[in-house]
Formats: structure tokens, C-alpha cells, sequence
């Protein structure tokens, strides 16, 4: 079981409050992500669930038990950190083991359950190796493999993928929900890559300022952001936003639309405008269109045989339904 509850958890460093009192529930089974821009106190809630930081106020439940006062090592969690945090003078084998050894596992459970971990994540040929001879994303899959082991109620990833490269992390973020997929195991994921949120999670906790701004399925964020900063966080390219006259049309201080939800056409339309920048890649193309009734250039995304150029004069015509209308608060209207 993997159920984790947070009744009003709040953190403090000195006068400095960085997560305000606050709930979550997050059930058995789920792949939760936690996202947000830098500082926004993701990683802290999670070093919180983990035990790794005191909390200042509430409880934390983990299967229906008060966990708040447990040494991180009996909460029956498993963190997988940025850095892998592997031995460099020990074989794949022998990180993996790690946990079992300090529990004082015999060698032939060991033995068995390191390669069952490593038949799980594709790391039965290399156990005999030493980290610095494997790939990034060898060494990321050796410290997941030594979460594994421990059986953990939960596992906790900060942001795992941000040291590889571009191929490494789709590769990676491929793994790690096929992982889940096979263990159906709890797994709270921090990232300030809302790509990675939207392609891994059940659900996504957005956070601003140590404050949940939403909580909800990737789609639902997607089609109903509860505000305008959810609205420009989630969905890439993001979303644009226009106010004044425009806005007022449709009763709302701010209207957003999406650049998949925008039509470009070189003849007629509802916002004339010119062809700025435009970013050709294969099947989409973007263009960031100067409008003459907006201050900031709008993005539009077509299909990659869309022919426009710099300078081009176009016509830009929002998908009404998909309109997003917000109030002078910056929230949803109906």
C-alpha cells in the first residue's frame, strides 16, 4: 500500500514560511507529479514526505498512520535523487544490494532480488560493471534498481532526468511510467518540466510559491486551468493571452487561446498581423505572429507544410471553443 496524506503541512526555515499549511491526498497506485518554475517549494514538500526535512506544522499520514515524527528510513519510501548518489568503487551489483546489505539480508535474497531488479530495468548485463563505465541513464536505471529492492510503499523522484540529454530524458521518461505500468507502485515525481508532467502523470500537483495552485489529470489542467498562471504553465508551446478590447468582448479581463486552437490564414481572419520568427520542426511548424491589436506577439502552431515567411502579412482567428476567459483575479470564468 502506498496512500500518503498531508494535513495542513506547512515548512518554515526560520521567519521564512515556504510552504503555507496545505493538503494533498494521494492514493494507492497513482503516479503523481509535483510541477512548478524553480522556488516554488516542490522539492521541499517532497523532502518533507520523505522525512528528510522536519515539518513545521500538520501530519503526514502514510497508510492511514501518523508518519510525521518517522526517521525517513522506517517510512517504507524510496528516493531517487538527481545526482544517482551511486558508490563509484562499487559494481552495479553491489549498489543495487546496498539497502538489502545494511538490512542484513542473506547474499542468496540479495543475490535474487538484485536480478529480478535488474531483468526489470534492462541491467542484467552490466552488474558486474562500475558506474563511471555506464551511460547517464545506465547509472539513473542502477539507482532506481536499488529503490526497487526495498519494496517501498512509495517511490520518490527529484527530479531524476534533469542531468541527461535531450534523446536520454524521452528515453528515461518512457521507462520510468512503464515502470509503474509493471509495479503499480505509488510514485511522486518532481519536475519543473511540464512535458514530463503531462506525458507521465496521473495526476499533477502545480505549485506556485509553496501554494497548490490546482490539482488534477493532465487533461483537465490542459482544458480547464483553474487560473491564469495554471493556464500559462501547462501546454507547450504556452498558452497566449490577450486583454483589453478583445477581451471586453467576451466579458472577461484576459482571454487565452492556445496555439493549437489558432487558425493562420493569408486572407481573411479576426487579427491581422505579420509574420515574426518562426520554428520549423518536420510535422509542426511555429509561428510568433505581430498582430496590430496586441503588444505581444501571439504563437500559432501549424502543420509543418504550412509555407509562410518573415514579413508575410496573415490573419490570425481564434477556435471559440476553446476560448479561456478569465477575471480581473486572473481566475476561470464559467
Amino acid at each position: 500500500m502506498g496512500q500518503i496524506t498531508l494535513n495542513k503541512v506547512s515548512k518554515s526555515f526560520g521567519e521564512l514560511e515556504v510552504i503555507p499549511p496545505l493538503d494533498l491526498e494521494i492514493k494507492d497506485g497513482e503516479f503523481v507529479v509535483f510541477v512548478g518554475p524553480s522556488g516554488c517549494g516542490k522539492s521541499t514538500l517532497l523532502r518533507l514526505i520523505a522525512g528528510l526535512e522536519d515539518v513545521s506544522g500538520g501530519e503526514i499520514l502514510i497508510d492511514g498512520k501518523d508518519a510525521t515524527d518517522i526517521p525517513p528510513a522506517k517510512r517504507g519510501l524510496a528516493m531517487v535523487f538527481q545526482s544517482y548518489a551511486l558508490y563509484p568503487h562499487m559494481s552495479v551489483r553491489k549498489n543495487i544490494a546496498f539497502p538489502l546489505r545494511m538490512a542484513g539480508l542473506d547474499k542468496a535474497h540479495q543475490d535474487k532480488k538484485v536480478e529480478e531488479a535488474a531483468r526489470v530495468l534492462n541491467l542484467a548485463d552490466y552488474l558486474e560493471r562500475k558506474p563511471g563505465q555506464l551511460s547517464g541513464g545506465q547509472r539513473q536505471r542502477v539507482a532506481i534498481g536499488r529503490a526497487i529492492v526495498r519494496e517501498p510503499a512509495a517511490f520518490l523522484f527529484d527530479e531524476p532526468l534533469s542531468n541527461l540529454d535531450a534523446a536520454l530524458r524521452v528515453g528515461m521518461r518512457l521507462e520510468i511510467s512503464e515502470l509503474h505500468k509493471r509495479l503499480t507502485t505509488t510514485m511522486i515525481y518532481v519536475t519543473h518540466d511540464q512535458v514530463e508532467a503531462m506525458t507521465m502523470a496521473d495526476k499533477i500537483v502545480v505549485l506556485r510559491a509553496g501554494n497548490i495552485e490546482q490539482v488534477g489529470s493532465p487533461l483537465e489542467l490542459y482544458r480547464t486551468p483553474r487560473n491564469l498562471f495554471v493556464a500559462g504553465f501547462i501546454g507547450s508551446p504556452k498558452m497566449n493571452f490577450v486583454s483589453g478590447p478583445e477581451a471586453q468582448k467576451r466579458d472577461a479581463t484576459t482571454i487565452g487561446i492556445r496555439p493549437e486552437h489558432t487558425r493562420v490564414s493569408t486572407d481573411t481572419g479576426d487579427w491581422p498581423g505579420v509574420v515574426g520568427v518562426s520554428e520549423h520542426l518536420g510535422s509542426d511548424t511555429f509561428f510568433h505572429v505581430k498582430c496590430d491589436a496586441f503588444e505581444e506577439p501571439l504563437t500559432v502552431r501549424a502543420g509543418g507544410e504550412v509555407d509562410l515567411k518573415y514579413g508575410d502579412k496573415v490573419f490570425l482567428t481564434p477556435d471559440s471553443a476553446h476560448l479561456h476567459r478569465f477575471d480581473r483575479e486572473g481566475l476561470r470564468l464559467p
